[in-house]
C-alpha cells in the first residue's frame, strides 16, 4: 500500500547494528575522553592519536552499514539515499562556515537520523562530516572526533521517541527541541578535543594533568561558559528555526523516498508458471516444434 495512511517507518535496529553502534560509539568515547585521565607525564596529544582514530573509524562506519544491511535487509538504495543526503549535508555546511555558529548542516542531519533511524543516521552524519570537511579544506587532527559527534547526533534524532506514530506539529516540536540540545552538545563534546592542550588559558579555566577528574570537569564548564556558548547558542537556534520553518516539507519528501524505495519490504521468489492448460485441463505443448506438429 502506497496510499497517504501508510506510515513510513524508520530503519529498525538489529542485534549486529546496536553491537557495531555500542563498539563505534564506546572507541569515540575513549577517544574523546581518555586525555582526562591521563597522568601528567603523559605528553601525549589528540594530534597525534587521530590518524588511530580515523583509521579505525572508517571501518567501523563500514561495519555498521552492512551490520544493518544485515539485519533489515537493505540493498543499494539505501546506500544511494545515504550518499545524496550526505552529499546535501556537505553542501549547506559551507553556507555558515560556521560563522557564530550558523551552521545549518544540522537540523538535515536531524531530520534524517529521524527518518533513516540512529544506525544509518550515525553513518550518514560521519559521512557527512567527512565530506564536509574536504570540500571546505578542513581535514585535520579533529576532523574524526567532528565525524564522531555528527554521527552522535543524527543517531540520537534516530532513537527518539515515536517514528511510527507522532507526526505534524507535536514532532516538529520534538526534533526542534532535540537540534537545540544536540547543537549545544555537539559544541561541548567537540571542546574536549582541543582544550587539554590549549595553553595560555587562566587557571580557573585549564587542564591540569593528574587533577582529579571532577576538578577538571570543573574547569572545562567554566571554559565552555566563557568560549563556545557563543557558537553553540547560535547554532540551537538556527537548528530551531529551520526544523520549525522547514521541517514538514522535508520529512515528508524524505518519507516519500523511503516509502517508494521500499526499504523494508520483504523480497520472494516465486517459481515461474507452467505451461497453460487447454480445454480439457491438460497442459499445452508449448515452442515451435509443437506447432510444427499440429500443422503436419
Amino acid at each position: 500500500m502506497t496510499g497517504p495512511g501508510r506510515r513510513v517507518r524508520a530503519v529498525r535496529l538489529g542485534p549486529r547494528s546496536v553491537a557495531a553502534l555500542c563498539l563505534v560509539s564506546a572507541v569515540g568515547v575513549v577517544a574523546f575522553g581518555w586525555p582526562l585521565l591521563a597522568g601528567p607525564g603523559s605528553g601525549l596529544a589528540h594530534a597525534q592519536d587521530a590518524p588511530w582514530l580515523f583509521a579505525a573509524l572508517l571501518p567501523l562506519l563500514l561495519a555498521v552499514v552492512v551490520a544493518t544491511i544485515a539485519d533489515r535487509g537493505l540493498d543499494a538504495k539505501a546506500i544511494a539515499m545515504l550518499g545524496v543526503l550526505a552529499a546535501a549535508g556537505a553542501a549547506l555546511r559551507p553556507l555558515g562556515a560556521g560563522t557564530a555558529g550558523i551552521e545549518p548542516m544540522f537540523f538535515l542531519m536531524v531530520l534524517a537520523g529521524r527518518v533513516l533511524g540512529p544506525g544509518f543516521g550515525f553513518t550518514l552524519g560521519s559521512v557527512a562530516m567527512f565530506a564536509s570537511a574536504l570540500l571546505t579544506g578542513g581535514v585535520g587532527p579533529w576532523m574524526p572526533f567532528q565525524m564522531l559527534s555528527m554521527g552522535w547526533v543524527a543517531m540520537g534524532a534516530g532513537l527518539l521517541p515515536g517514528p511510527d506514530r507522532l507526526r505534524g506539529r507535536r514532532e516538529l516540536a520534538l526534533l526542534a527541541g532535540y537540534g537545540a540540545v544536540a547543537s549545544v552538545g555537539y559544541g561541548l563534546v567537540m571542546n574536549l578535543q582541543g582544550w587539554p592542550y590549549l595553553g595560555g588559558l587562566a587557571s580557573g579555566v585549564s587542564f591540569v594533568p593528574g587533577d582529579p577528574l571532577t576538578a577538571n570537569l570543573a574547569r572545562y564548564a567554566a571554559y565552555c561558559l566563557a568560549t563556545s556558548l557563543g557558537w553553540d547558542l547560535p547554532r540551537a537556534a538556527v537548528t530551531v528555526v529551520l526544523t520549525l520553518v522547514l521541517g514538514a516539507p522535508v520529512l515528508k519528501a524524505l518519507r516519500r523516498a523511503t516509502r517508494r524505495a521500499a526499504f523494508e519490504a520483504p523480497v520472494a521468489f516465486e517459481a515461474p508458471a507452467g505451461p497453460p492448460a487447454g480445454a480439457d485441463g491438460a497442459p499445452r505443448p508449448a515452442g515451435p516444434a509443437a506447432g510444427s506438429t499440429a500443422a503436419g
